[in-house]
């Protein structure tokens, strides 16, 4: 409709205010030109044509919501008609009134199945969890649009409670030896580290084969810190809908920031930071600079949070997350030595019955290449023998050297695939000597 014709049919519904089909047409066109204030004026000028033609309530519902005011849209939305049902609910989902809303949507869609909205009905569903601040700030909602539970949520939001420190874990002592010196004491010298301007936090890149313990030393090191603990996994961020993966991931930063000092734990992240250039889904190049931005961006002040991250093929994370401010430290966890396997099995063996004579020196020596996963599988493989052995004879078995013996001979190291690959890219793809420490672990053990 043209302007002029338009401007005809408003001087006509001046004349004939109670004519509700005028009305009602000036009311819709005023919508489909997006026009919602003025069609909202036109509906507020005349309240005694209402009546209860459901085409215009639909049509009010819809101008009160889309202008922001929508407990003057339920005042029209009062009816049991399916399309008016399926709008309230609608409505109460912008209030929050989740529960209302979800009845409203099953009234709707048993009325009329064909307005089924799988993506409504996932909203109404949501999971909301407020966070108060430790600082006093407003409240954070952490919002998951699936059918997440409420332990799910719980556990998103509240770090574990556990306390694990680097007694815990066996061998690493390089490593464990520059984490507490680049991290941990920020953390318990911090005013002696700001004066000489070293922020305390920032992000540390732990990568090496599956199963040598990159998850435990984030652990360790948030306990060793002090520091809140936030296990994040994949599912935690990553969502269906478009834009929602990044809210999470901000939701979880801002709930780090509340929590400070804190530590956040990305396993396997380059699920959610991978290269942007080996993917056309716009989608997870939207998430990659999400990360990056809370990392590092113009307004954020991630003081206090220390960003951790574990990866098994750190040649596949985005380069962007090296640069200095972000992951600017990575850190190498190779497979444990001689000494470090003796510990782990001595640790393993300790919680199991064994007969004591069980020598975990030779066990680590002829366990080369193994990690601490694969010397857990071996350890249980070892207790299923003694298990077996204790059904036949009636009376229980210890775990001993013999079934130790058997248990080498089936269990075999998994790092190996690993380090021939990692073996290939520092040799050839070694940019800036970001894998030296790969070539010297190779070079030192002898793997070829």
């Amino acid at each position: 409709m043209d302007d002029q014709s338009f401007k005809q049919l408003k001087a006509a519904l001046d004349v004939t205010p109670n004519n509700m089909a005028l009305l009602l047409l000036v009311v819709k066109t005023h919508y489909l030109r997006e026009e919602y204030e003025e069609a909202a004026k036109q509906i507020e000028r005349y309240p005694s044509a209402h009546g209860e033609n459901s085409e215009f309530c639909l049509l009010a519902g819809n101008v009160y919501l889309n202008i922001g005011t929508p407990d003057r849209a339920l005042e029209f939305l009062t009816s049991n008609e399916a399309e008016i049902c399926l709008l309230r609910a609608k409505v109460l989902l912008s209030l929050n009134r989740l529960d209302e809303g979800h009845s409203a949507y099953k009234a709707a869609i048993e009325k009329n199945a064909a307005l089924e909205d799988p993506h409504l009905l996932a909203l109404l569903r949501s999971n909301i969890k407020e966070i108060p601040s430790r600082s006093g700030g407003p409240k954070l909602k952490v919002i998951s649009n699936d059918d997440t539970n409420e332990e799910d949520v719980e556990r998103l939001v509240e770090p574990q409670q556990e306390r694990v420190t680097f007694d815990s874990v066996g061998g690493l002592e390089s490593v464990k030896k520059t984490i507490y010196k680049k991290i941990i004491l920020p953390y318990q010298k911090p005013t002696l580290f700001q004066r000489f301007k070293k922020r305390v936090g920032g992000g540390i890149l732990l990568y090496g084969p599956p199963g040598c313990g990159k998850t435990l030393l984030a652990r360790a090191t948030a306990g060793e810190c002090n520091a809140d603990f936030f296990n994040i996994s994949i599912s935690d961020v990553l969502d269906m809908y478009i834009g929602e993966s990044e809210r999470k991931l901000h939701a979880l930063f801002e709930k780090a920031r509340h929590s400070s000092p804190a530590v956040l734990f990305f396993d396997e992240v380059e699920a959610l930071g991978g290269k942007r250039q080996n993917t056309r889904d716009g989608t997870t190049s939207k998430l990659v600079s999400q990360f990056l931005s809370e990392m590092d961006g113009f307004s954020q002040n991630n003081h206090g949070v220390l960003i951790l991250a574990a990866t098994n093929v750190p040649w596949s994370v985005d380069a962007a997350f090296r640069r200095p401010g972000r992951f600017d430290r990575v850190l190498f966890v190779p497979p444990p030595d001689q000494l470090a396997r003796e510990a782990i099995l001595k640790v393993l063996l300790d919680e199991r019955p064994n007969d004591g004579d069980i020598d975990n020196s030779l066990i680590a020596k002829l366990t080369s290449g193994f990690s601490g996963a694969d010397l857990r599988e071996l350890v249980e493989s070892a207790a299923d023998a003694a298990i077996e052995a204790s059904i036949e004879s009636g009376e229980e078995r210890a775990i001993n050297s013999t079934h130790f013996k058997t248990s080498l001979q089936e269990v075999r190291p998994t790092t190996l695939e690993w380090l021939t690959t990692a073996r290939n890219y520092a040799r050839y793809s070694n940019e800036s000597g970001q894998y030296d420490e790969v070539l010297v672990f190779l070079k030192r053990h002898g793997k070829k």
